[in-house]
């Protein structure tokens, strides 16, 4: 399959299709717990980057690694100044500074190896960031690593947000 047949495909299709080699391959559906997850990076990431010349975007933004022809749909992906589209695909950036992804059975083996070692080919690359389901970890590797990947353990339960507060108080009903 050509670029510009997956493409025509991407247009077609309700489901997204990663870019590997000449074939498209369809991308399951997140459990509650992925989603989740995906969701609390993503916030995280927009209040630390927060008045910095960062944008952090969602899974619809496409990731095109010129180098190696692989087009990919990260969970959470950082591009800091400006964006740099894909000379072959508008849709797709070819700057990402952090790459996200949260790890499952069916795509740890992936996450880790070869989808990787195409990331690595990026020149804006800073960070890979691994997020597990499995145990509270989050493993951050530098893009252009000579050492092992930081591993920070999470706490039990992060704070709650504002609106789960145990102290919400309830309007008044007094009347003067």
């Amino acid at each position: 399959m050509t670029y510009a047949e997956y493409l025509a495909l991407e247009r077609a299709s309700e489901v997204k299709h990663e870019y590997v080699n000449g074939e498209a391959y369809a991308m399951a559906g997140g459990s509650p717990e992925h989603a989740r997850l995906q969701g609390r990076a993503l916030h995280v990431l927009t209040l630390a980057l927060a008045g910095k010349r960062c944008d952090v975007f969602t899974s619809d933004l496409r990731v095109r690694i010129e180098a190696t022809g692989r087009s990919t749909y990260p969970d959470v992906t950082v591009v800091c100044d400006r964006i740099d589209r894909a000379g072959d695909d508008p849709d797709a950036i070819t700057n990402p500074a952090l790459i996200v992804e949260v790890l499952s059975d069916s795509t740890e083996a992936e996450d880790r190896g070869a989808k990787w070692a195409h990331y690595q080919r990026l020149a804006s690359l800073k960070h890979y960031v691994l997020v597990s389901q499995r145990e509270q970890r989050v493993e951050i590797s530098p893009a252009k690593a000579r050492a092992g990947a930081i591993r920070l353990l999470l706490p039990e339960r992060f704070p709650s947000p504002p609106w789960e507060s145990s102290s919400t108080s309830k309007p008044s009903t007094a009347r003067s």
